[in-house]
């Protein structure tokens, strides 16, 4: 599919993170010039206090934008507020510091003059000072505008919408399309702005003091562009990873064959269980084995349509690697079969829910199955371990090291986070790493993009599925899918346990009834 066709089929997507990317620059745009401004004026009246100011202001502006929006999930939750919260601190510094130094160039004659002429000191900002500093405050809030409009596309980390929900769909499916989708209309929206605030800035004096007073109608409209989608939507929210939005045992599959149509906000997968929980999300696209799911009384929709295949966990690892260093067949061959649904989900509620060291988890259940050994700090050579950003790939990697380390005269070292799935498989392919845990479903309908004839065919056979998948990576990947774990981590929609019960939901297609007649 090409970059047109995409955008012609998520159009009404696009349309509704565009509106939410305008609404989030120019809400918090307004905030910081309803505060900046007003705070440039102050420090040129108090002079001592200008260096204290501008260097918070400053402070501000060099926190990582990502560690920021994190920063304010315990203090705000997610969605809007956090991401409002950072991009007015974010525009302070360019709005103070340039309401300040515009003011202070006002010529001292004219300013003398003023006051010979009598003006109070509120006439005298207003009439003689504002007007004349205009161009340099202006030019504080195009710089603002710019950095709002790019540090939005952050917000879509922590489920406050806007362009950052293609972007980062896109690098989790390593998909060049979707990424253009959202990076293309925040920069041209960048360029526009910045281009009507520079023709604002180049009016002459007079028509610059209607600006003044016109500008803040303006931000207001504009900022009331993120309530749009909202007043258009369903009542239920769903929160979906940015993998999960792009994949056709996801989102897309829902709409396909359930015909689901729902109001949805991409978020990040560590913060998302919680925002169901605190009810700031109706429905999610979970795992069926995360231990969040018990922690947060969480119920599993039946998926009556079968979009999901089964995911059954095993490791897959470069026939190149295999050839090299035999031994490790047998090694990581010790987990099959002994880890079931039930195991995985205490493991990932100890490093979900309780926050404990995935090493730690990892070893005392080797220790517990009488499966560790020491480490020989072996010289044969090194592998490298991968794992995507999920609990359980933390877990198996790490107890992947720690066989190899134990069992073998190689070093393993493990690379962890990798994101999605495209990015763990091409690290794969790369070289970069050795091996990773990965899941049948995922290798059936993301990574070998079976046909529907195919999908059809196996998608309610778990052996079918692994033989499909394990043939088919050996023929066009050159790479080997080992014994399965045990546990199947399918996806799944789930809802708050009293919610469901409530509404009488118990399958996903009871919920798109519920949509249909709501």
């Amino acid at each position: 599919m090409g970059f047109f066709d995409f955008v012609q089929q998520q159009s009404g997507k696009l349309l509704e993170q565009t509106l939410q990317h305008i609404g989030l620059t120019f809400i918090s745009l307004l905030l910081a010039v309803l505060i900046g401004v007003p705070s440039g004026i102050l420090i040129t009246r108090r002079q001592k206090l200008a260096g204290t100011i501008l260097g918070i202001a400053g402070v501000l502006q060099t926190i990582p934008s990502i560690a920021l929006l994190g920063f304010m999930i315990p203090l705000l939750g997610i969605g809007a507020q956090p991401a409002i919260v950072a991009l007015f601190l974010y525009a302070l510094l360019p709005i103070i510091r340039n309401t300040y130094t515009g003011i202070q160039q006002v010529d001292p004659t004219v300013t003398d003059a003023a006051v010979g002429m009598g003006m109070s000191k509120r006439q005298l900002l207003y009439k003689v000072q504002l007007p004349l500093a205009m161009p340099v405050l202006l030019a504080g809030i195009r710089t603002a505008t710019v950095i709002n409009v790019g540090v939005a596309t952050l917000a879509a980390y922590i489920a406050a919408g806007g362009l950052g929900e293609f972007i980062f769909g896109g690098i989790a499916l390593n998909n060049t399309n979707m990424i253009l989708a959202g990076a293309i209309p925040a920069a041209l929206l960048a360029i526009i702005f910045d281009w009507l605030l520079s023709l604002l800035q180049k009016q002459n004096l007079r028509k610059a003091k209607k600006g003044l007073y016109i500008l803040p109608f303006l931000l207001v409209g504009l900022s009331a562009f993120y309530l749009l989608p909202a007043a258009f939507g369903t009542k239920l929210q769903a929160g979906f990873t940015p993998e999960f939005m792009g994949r056709k045992d996801g989102n897309l599959g829902l709409k396909k064959t359930y015909g689901l149509n729902i109001r949805t906000v991409v978020i990040s997968d560590m913060i998302m269980y919680k925002a169901i929980y605190e009810k700031k999300l109706d429905v999610i696209s979970g795992s069926s084995t995360d231990g969040r799911v018990k922690a947060y009384d969480l119920i599993v929709l039946k998926d009556d349509k079968h979009i999901f295949p089964p995911y059954y966990a095993a490791p897959i690892i470069r026939q190149e690697t295999l050839d090299k260093y035999p031994e490790l067949t047998s090694v990581l061959n010790k987990l099959s079969g002994i880890i079931n649904d039930s195991i995985m989900t205490e493991l990932n509620y100890r490093v979900d829910y309780l926050k404990q060291d995935p090493a730690v988890v990892a070893k005392d259940f080797l220790v517990t199955n009488h499966l560790w050994q020491p480490e020989k700090h072996g010289t044969k050579g090194t592998i490298h371990i991968g794992a995507k950003i999920f609990g359980d790939g933390y877990i198996l990697a790490n107890m992947y090291k720690m066989l190899v380390n134990g069992y073998t005269d190689i070093e393993a070292i493990t690379k962890t986070g990798l994101g999605g799935t495209k990015i763990a498989f091409e690290a794969l392919s790369n070289g970069q790493i050795d091996l990773y845990p990965e899941y049948t479903g995922t290798g059936l309908l993301v990574l070998l993009q079976a046909s529907q004839p195919t999908i059809d065919s196996l998608i309610t056979d778990n052996q079918k599925v692994y033989d499909y998948v394990a043939e088919e990576f050996s023929r066009k990947f050159n790479i080997r899918w080992l014994a399965p774990i045990g546990f199947n981590n399918t996806y799944a929609l789930m809802m708050r346990r009293q919610q469901a019960a409530t509404l009488n939901i118990t399958s996903i297609s009871d919920l798109k009834n519920y949509l249909v007649h709501h």
